[in-house]
Order: structure tokens, then C-alpha cells, then sequence
């Protein structure tokens, strides 16, 4: 990150040491930089902007810098931030106290301007490392959950998420509809084409069905094989076989391409809906699973490329009935 990248936040009470440390900055290319005068208002600013440094020299009077420390810690966040803090008094005091409010570094007063640029030169070094580290980790977080083959989410990311969606449910009393499904006789795609066709053939039916739901809300994992579950949340019943129907007939009714040769597969579909306050009130995400999966069996069962699901009464949905 370059000197005019990093933004700097001032909190000095003092106007002379603010000038000082302003100046200071500027003469050494720091261009985002935002002073403040108290502590109550660099916690404002923090709330505003993402400041990779603070400068904390306030005094005393309200908050002084190790007070504003601790409250830079106490808010937490993503990006770490680098706090300096700048304070009188004896130098292992200063230092002590220092850090153990927060602060990552001390200088004293008056503030030496080769000290200061020095110590954020230093701190530029720690928020870049820092950044890299929180960019890589969230990198591998995203492949972590992710189906190397499909690119839909991964078992992991199910199991993980899954229990999440349900307590949300739950609280907020929306519905929350699961559909399991399978591609048909997906073993003969791999005899007559191929182990390579049949890749090919999964990231298809995962790319369609991924991209014909809401990108915003709902999301789909591979559960294992040619097996997957799209989770709807705040979605009731007989919505999400209208959902499943859609999805069986965009899997039929369009052919699968491979090296210049088409053909047509199908799939399953099993829906099982909870809905707070109903007689399925105490059911767990893990029975709202076994239930979506044992109504794909069913399709199965009675002839493949249909959907099977336990309907609301009076709410059936085509070819979406125990």
C-alpha cells in the first residue's frame, strides 16, 4: 500500500502537536489523512471511515489516548488497525500502559517528526502484512466451501450454514423449504461417455439449477455425487415445488452438450418445508433433510424425472404429493 493510500486518523487535542503531526505526515506523502480533536470524536470518525492508523494524543480531559486505546480495541472489526499513541510521563510507564490499553507502539512528547515518520513507516509495513494475511485467509475460506468440481458449496458449507438458516427461521417465524435432487440413472453417463463427460455433465446441472434460483437469498450444495439440496429460505411449501417443477422441466426439456453431441438427462426432485408455529414445529434441519431426501427416493421409486414432496393441505402443488 502507498503512503497515498493509507488513511490516517488524528487525535490530538493539542493544536500545536496537531499541526506537528499533520505536517509531518504530509511532508512524508500521507495524503488521506483526518485530525480530530477529541476522543469522542475519533470514535465517531471510526465509525464513518476505515482508518488503517490512529494517532491518539488526546489528553485527559474526557478521554485521554490510553482511554481511546482500550475503546479502539473494544469496537473490534475486520481490518485490523494500528494504533499509536502518543503521551507523556516517564518512558517505561508510557510504554507499559501503552500497551497494555492497545496501543502497538508510544512516542513521547514532544513529538520528534524523524520519530513519527519512522514509526509509521513501520506501521504501513504491519497494516500491509496484515491485509495480505486477511486477503489470502478469506481466499482459502472461499475455496474452503466451495465444490472444486461444480462450484457450488460443499458438504462442509452445508452442514455448516444449514443449522443457521433453521434458527433463523425459527426466530423470525419465515418458512424454510429444502429440495434434494438427483440425476437419473447418472451411472450410465459415466459407462457410455465417460468419467470426463460425466464432469462435465455435473457442472452443467449444478450451473443451471445454481443460476435459476435467487442469487440474493437462496443457495445450493453439492451433498455428495449427483446428489444436491438447494435451500430456500422464506420459502413455504408449495413455492418451492413450483421451484422444483421449474427446475425438473429446465433439466429435461434442454440437452446436455459434450464434444459436439447432445443428449438429454433427467433428475429427481424431493421438497420438504418446515414452518414455524405448525404441527412440524420441533422438527431439526437434520429430519427436514432426511425428509427431503426420502421424497427424492420416492420420485425415484415411481418412474424418475418428477418431483415428490409432503404438501400443505389445501395447498398441493403438480406433481409435488406424498
Amino acid at each position: 500500500m502507498k503512503e497515498q493510500d493509507v488513511s490516517i486518523l488524528i487525535a490530538a487535542d493539542d493544536p500545536a502537536e496537531r499541526g506537528t503531526l499533520a505536517r509531518t505526515l504530509a511532508g512524508a506523502g500521507y495524503r488521506r489523512v483526518t485530525a480530530v480533536t477529541s476522543g469522542p470524536e475519533a470514535l465517531a470518525a471510526m465509525g464513518r471511515e476505515a482508518f488503517a492508523i490512529v494517532i491518539a494524543g488526546t489528553r485527559p480531559a474526557g478521554m485521554d489516548g490510553y482511554e481511546l486505546c482500550r475503546a479502539l480495541r473494544a469496537r473490534g472489526g475486520a481490518a485490523y488497525v494500528y494504533v499509536l499513541l502518543i503521551a507523556g510521563g516517564r518512558r517505561r510507564d508510557r510504554v507499559l500502559r501503552g500497551l497494555a490499553a492497545g496501543a502497538d507502539a508510544t512516542l513521547p512528547r514532544p513529538v520528534d517528526p524523524a520519530e513519527l515518520s519512522a514509526c509509521i513507516g513501520a506501521a504501513r509495513r504491519i497494516v500491509d502484512l496484515e491485509r495480505s494475511l486477511r486477503l489470502t485467509n478469506e481466499e482459502v475460506r472461499a475455496l474452503s466451501i466451495r465444490d472444486p468440481l461444480t462450484g457450488v458449496f460443499n458438504r462442509v458449507y452445508l452442514m455448516e450454514r444449514l443449522p443457521q438458516e433453521f434458527k433463523r427461521s425459527r426466530r423470525y417465524g419465515h418458512a424454510l423449504s429444502l429440495i434434494m435432487c438427483d440425476i437419473d440413472h447418472f451411472k450410465n453417463v459415466n459407462d457410455r461417455h465417460g468419467h470426463r463427460a460425466g464432469d462435465e455433465v455435473l457442472r452443467d446441472f449444478a450451473g443451471r439449477l445454481s443460476g435459476s434460483i435467487r442469487s440474493d437469498i437462496d443457495w445450493m450444495a453439492r451433498y455428495g455425487g449427483e446428489e444436491f439440496l438447494i435451500v430456500l429460505p422464506e420459502t413455504d411449501h408449495p413455492s418451492a415445488c413450483i421451484v422444483a417443477e421449474r427446475l425438473r422441466r429446465l433439466v429435461a426439456e434442454v440437452p446436455f452438450g459434450l464434444g459436439g453431441e447432445k443428449f438429454r438427462i433427467t433428475a429427481s426432485f424431493g421438497v420438504a418445508g418446515y414452518r414455524p408455529g405448525t404441527q412440524n414445529d420441533r422438527v431439526g434441519f437434520d429430519r427436514l433433510m432426511e425428509q427431503a431426501d426420502e421424497f427424492l427416493y420416492q420420485a425415484k421409486r415411481e418412474g424418475r424425472n418428477t418431483v415428490r414432496g409432503a404438501a400443505v393441505p389445501g395447498h398441493e402443488a403438480k406433481g409435488c404429493t406424498a
